[in-house]
């Protein structure tokens, strides 16, 4: 009988790892950004049914790249979770914190345990009543996860992204300006990967998918849900905006 070919754990998880990560750089990337207003999510997407960006619960955001019914499927999970905890205890009870352990732990298992891992990366936002208040979880496709500061950047040209980002964020920008600023600096990135000079022209909407988790839903809407989607005409008056600051 023969015997099958030994691998190192270490190679094995090597492997994985590097599987993953190809299959997530080859997705565009997102930004989540907080601002003055509340915390902007921004992601190259021209699909106008398959979102990368969703709610999870009052105050909570989910954004994604990579394997699209992965993420899904994570998504909607994190939504049977919150409303589960919110209905068993209260809904204050219901933390970005504790939805993004819960990821860091499925991530964790199917990374070592089953024969694929997971090709996605995720943000976890939740937006404070103040600035300082907010939080951006970042988790990786083997479960490791980062409580991120000011912007994150998944997916694609992240590196390129964030150099760009990195000139133009200021936790003081009001939501027009931090879509543009994340608009530009994905147009700019997308520019670098095509070889042309794009990334210099007014981003365009139509290949944008754009949320926000407003931080006084209370006061502007009557709703203690903060998150909506901001559409395409909305949307082409706030780069205008941002553009025009």
């Amino acid at each position: 009988m023969t015997q099958p070919f030994y691998v190192s754990p270490e190679q094995l998880m090597k492997d994985r790892a590097d599987f993953a990560r190809k299959g997530i750089g080859r997705g565009r990337s997102v930004v989540v950004m907080s601002c003055r207003d509340g915390i902007a999510l921004v992601a190259e997407n021209p699909s106008p049914s398959l979102h990368k960006l969703g709610e999870i619960y009052d105050r909570i955001a989910f954004a994604a790249v990579g394997k699209y019914n992965e993420f899904e499927s994570l998504r909607q999970a994190g939504v049977r979770y919150a409303d589960i905890r919110g209905y068993s205890y209260a809904r204050e009870d219901v933390t970005a914190r504790g939805l993004a352990s819960v990821y860091a732990q499925s991530l964790g298992a199917v990374f070592t345990a089953e024969s694929k891992p997971f090709e996605v990366e995720l943000v976890v936002a939740e937006v404070g009543r103040t600035q300082e208040a907010d939080h951006l979880y970042r988790l990786m496709f083997d479960g490791s996860i980062a409580d991120e500061a000011g912007f994150v950047v998944m997916g694609g040209a992240a590196d390129a992204v964030v150099d760009a980002l990195r000139a133009s964020w200021s936790p003081e920008l009001g939501l027009g300006e931090a879509v543009y600023a994340s608009a530009r600096s994905l147009r700019r990135a997308s520019g670098e990967r095509t070889d042309d000079s794009s990334g210099d022209r007014t981003p365009d909407a139509s290949v944008l998918e754009v949320a926000f988790l407003e931080r006084d839903p209370d006061t502007l809407r009557g709703s203690r849900r903060a998150f909506r989607r901001i559409g395409e005409p909305e949307l082409g008056t706030l780069l205008q905006h941002g553009q025009d600051a």
